[in-house]
């Protein structure tokens, strides 16, 4: 059959509060043009992230019944950590209550003044944990994954050569070489299992630990397997499997590809570097099997490892992305190609010419999105990441509008709701105009600034 369905059946729904356009403007001068400041119940469609904000199974939810609140060596923690290591043989398996938390941690240990971190390109929270320690965060993505049109099939990839260069030239300043699957900043594009491969043997070569930011590691596991020669006949699970075995620990936010709704982890080969991350660990988030979760949460997780890993469901779940994306190249919108894993990604720099970087035309965008249908996205360029560690700012390599599709959650009627916004907002493009920042925090901005039209 050509047609791919939702490979679920739905049990339970949440009703929708239907708005007016004129209450959506009102609501987003009230969030001072802030997308984040938005009351969820003012939202129709949210695809401002996919973290946290998918639908459980029912399983999950038994599990969850099963759940153990001991403070310590809880069964949970057991089934946790065996769900874990079931996927990335890692020796410690440290659980928090999401993947900026493990982020802390391990930069908090690694970090500090004059250190330089290397990755494809670091995400928001991942850049702020990094600039917060005193170390400075670099994006070594490959050229075409800055080229919102180019087909290349990896385009989360390191540059190689950049990131010799950069391990040659900085030497005992680098910490770790991180590398982030699948790239979201990036337009959520995956990064194959050469290049992973690559990168562990390039930092092994310097003496640098190898880390995974693995948020999306099933996602990108579907993408080597459809798209890189040698995998095709390959298991998603041993797909998973390979990627991390080169590695020498990652960070997890389980609120992606685990189907939690809170949850994540840190997991590490080096005893040393994880007793110490064990005892920040009981500092700020908890005590070493919890980290700062409920058992029931332990549960949903081990659980949701288990089903993340499903073919019909990573079939179903790209194929979403492809849906959207033909249909928006069809409209003339210019998105990221090819489809990447967990959202549809609109290159506001390509359509909105007439607005300056610095004056934030996916910003723009997506606040006019939100006028027009209550859908809200998020914007993923120079506001994002345009302020520079010494205040200076500068535009951002991508200007782009992130549309997070939330894992089974909404149905193909959204999808198509989603498309026709579009075809509204083709004809008011060319009236849209850029905003300027009022007020903004020193680290991780877009999060809670005031904004105003220009």
């Amino acid at each position: 059959m050509k047609t791919i369905i939702e490979p679920f059946r739905i049990k339970s729904v949440e009703p929708i509060r239907m708005t007016t356009r004129a209450e959506r403007e009102t609501k987003l001068k009230l969030a001072h043009y802030n997308l984040f400041g938005l009351a969820s119940d003012d939202v129709l469609i949210d695809l401002l992230t996919d973290s946290g904000t998918g639908a459980m199974s029912a399983e999950q939810w038994a599990a969850i019944m099963r759940g153990d609140e001991s403070y310590a060596g809880s069964p949970s923690f057991a089934r946790f950590e065996a769900a874990v290591q079931n996927l990335m043989p890692f020796k410690h398996i440290i659980p928090t209550h999401q993947g900026r938390a493990a982020e802390a941690i391990l930069f908090g240990l690694l970090g500090g003044a004059g250190k330089r971190i290397p990755s494809n390109t670091h995400f928001d929270t991942t850049r702020g944990n990094i600039e917060a320690s005193g170390a400075l965060a670099f994006d070594l993505n490959i050229g075409e994954g800055r080229d919102s049109q180019s087909m290349h099939p990896f385009k989360g990839n390191m540059d190689l050569e950049k990131l010799a260069a950069f391990l040659q030239e900085h030497g005992d300043n680098v910490p770790c070489v991180m590398l982030t699957i699948t790239n979201n900043a990036g337009g959520g594009q995956p990064v194959s299992l050469e290049n992973i491969r690559a990168v562990a043997a390039l930092a092994r070569a310097h003496g640098h630990p190898f880390i995974i930011d693995g948020c999306r590691f099933a996602e990108n596991a579907w993408f080597i397997k459809q798209r890189e020669p040698g995998q095709e006949n390959s298991a998603i699970t041993d797909i998973v499997r390979e990627c991390f075995a080169v590695a020498d620990g990652m960070t997890m936010s389980a609120k992606k590809d685990a189907f939690g709704n809170i949850g994540g982890w840190l997991a590490l080969n080096d005893d040393d570097l994880a007793e110490a991350a064990r005892v920040r660990l009981i500092q700020t988030e908890g005590f070493v099997t919890y980290g700062g979760l409920a058992g029931r949460d332990l549960e949903a997780i081990a659980q949701g490892l288990s089903e993340i890993i499903d073919e019909d469901y990573l079939r179903y779940r790209i194929g979403t992305n492809q849906y959207i994306i033909d249909r928006l190249d069809l409209l003339g919108v210019p998105v990221v190609k090819p489809a990447g894993g967990h959202a549809v990604f609109i290159d506001a720099r390509a359509w909105l010419p007439h607005i300056d970087p610095l004056q934030y035309p996916a910003q723009a965008l997506a606040n006019r999105l939100y006028e027009i249908s209550g859908i809200r996205g998020v914007e993923i360029g120079s506001l994002m990441f345009g302020r520079q560690p010494d205040g200076s700012e500068k535009p951002a390599a991508m200007e782009l509008v992130r549309l997070a599709i939330p894992r089974r959650t909404y149905t193909q009627s959204h999808a198509d709701y989603l498309i026709e916004a579009f075809e509204m907002l083709k004809a008011e493009k060319d009236s849209l105009r850029g905003l300027k920042v009022v007020k903004e925090p020193r680290l991780m901005r877009h999060f809670t600034c005031r904004l105003a039209p220009l």
